[in-house]
């Protein structure tokens, strides 16, 4: 055998193989997980907020959030992370008290957070 087509078959051998390592690393990369949507909860009510809870738009399957201890109203606020799914949530807030609140239709992907307010109904986005 020559030294020039030994030389191209190592080259062609070499491409066959890159391509082999490439196609599994792009595969991966879409695998990856998205990282994690963070919301914050801010209470300026006079109520302390018990219980929270996440649903995908106008679904009934609310998800539990973890509070940890009550968020007192006055502001004080709070971080949580959205569960994976779309960006319409309903949010479904529970005072002291039993009183609870659903605000819907909260765009997670626009805003960063929602604004508790005493005289409100509607939910004040905020990052939008």
């Amino acid at each position: 055998m020559n030294t020039t087509r030994t030389t191209a078959l190592i080259a062609v051998f070499a491409v066959a193989l890159g391509n082999l390592l490439v196609v599994p690393s792009a595969a991966s990369a879409n695998a990856v997980p998205r990282p994690a949507r963070h919301f914050d909860l801010v209470n300026a009510t006079f109520d302390s907020v018990i219980a929270l809870a996440i649903a995908p738009a106008d679904h009934d399957a609310f998800q539990d959030i973890a509070l940890g201890q009550p968020l007192q109203g006055g502001p004080t606020s709070m971080t949580f992370d959205v569960p994976a799914g779309g960006c319409l949530r309903d949010l479904s807030v529970t005072f002291h008290g039993g009183r609870t609140q659903l605000f819907p239709h909260i765009n997670v992907c626009r805003s960063s957070g929602l604004r508790l307010t005493p005289h409100s109904g509607s939910p004040k986005p905020s990052g939008a």
